[in-house]
């Protein structure tokens, strides 16, 4: 994907697509569980699972948000949470002149337990997802709050504490089902593959996540695979994503840049080479 680089108060993250289109990633973090991310280029797409909660507000741009089963739109005022653990495809895109800019608070496994340790709540199962806040003025004080941190990029550990224990209780004000998703710290444990990779082969991660999130590790996750689908690993991906590129052009009338990021693919000349030598035609034969 490129060359990443990071540091504490100002990351930059560099990804090439093709040998000129570069786009830019800065982060400015006034602690360890809270940046402010701002992409300046025209759009940056990632495929990602998150280790930790992350509430989100928008401040300006937009952002497509692919998942197995459903995908979502996020727009200037927005305020969202993404479960921990779950498999995405994230696009941002500036909008009316602007840089694609948001808050980001991490509601860590770490701060959560210490939350919920005062409390009595038994959690059960639920079915997560990205769950939508609809501009609400609670979670939208308490993130813009933060704002004036971010300029003199320090705040102080009994301020930071006190602002994710504000959002974590106005979560739990306004949405009475979330304790099922916060106060959830089971790892993932070993759950049949197959179903599993029908559903999210579309996402572009490495093998070790795919195994964790199916309770295996990297060795045991090859040999069930190999068992299953009668191939490897990269195989059976690259032909998946092949042929739902190819049902998205035809039945979808989409177009091979938006296919190209939505399929698993990081490189649309590379994503064209192997469509046309899958198929024998180009994508572009399919869009005419």
């Amino acid at each position: 994907m490129g060359i990443i680089l990071y540091s504490r108060t100002v990351e930059k993250v560099y990804l090439k697509y093709g040998l000129n289109d570069a786009m830019e990633f800065k982060a400015k973090y006034i602690t360890d569980d809270i940046k402010l991310s701002c992409y300046e280029d025209k759009f940056f797409k990632s495929d990602i699972m998150f280790d930790h909660h992350m509430l989100v507000w928008f401040i300006s741009g937009e952002t497509k948000i692919v998942q197995a089963d459903a995908t979502y739109l996020f727009k200037k005022g927005d305020i969202f949470l993404i479960p921990r653990n779950q498999l995405a495809t994230i696009i941002n895109y500036p909008k009316d002149g602007r840089p694609h800019k948001s808050v980001v608070m991490h509601l860590s496994t770490e701060i959560l337990r210490e939350f919920y340790a005062k409390l009595n709540v038994k959690t059960g199962a639920s079915e997560p997802r990205i769950l939508h806040y609809s501009n609400h003025p609670l979670l939208e004080s308490c993130l813009s709050s933060l704002i004036p941190y971010f300029d003199m990029k320090e705040l102080p550990d009994e301020i930071a504490a006190l602002k994710i224990t504000e959002a974590i209780s106005i979560l739990r004000s306004i949405d009475k089902g979330i304790d099922q998703v916060l106060a959830n710290f089971e790892e993932p444990g070993k759950i049949d593959l197959t179903t599993y990779m029908e559903k999210n082969f579309m996402f572009n991660l490495p093998l070790e996540k795919f195994g964790y999130l199916t309770g295996r590790s990297l060795t045991t996750f090859k040999r069930d695979f190999g068992r299953a689908f009668n191939t490897t690993p990269q195989r059976w991906l690259t032909q998946k994503r092949l042929e739902l590129a190819h049902y998205h052009f035809v039945e979808k009338k989409k177009k091979p840049i938006e296919v190209c990021y939505e399929v698993g693919f990081e490189n649309l000349s590379h994503f064209s080479y192997a469509f046309k030598k899958h198929f024998g035609y180009p994508p572009s034969s399919l869009v005419q």
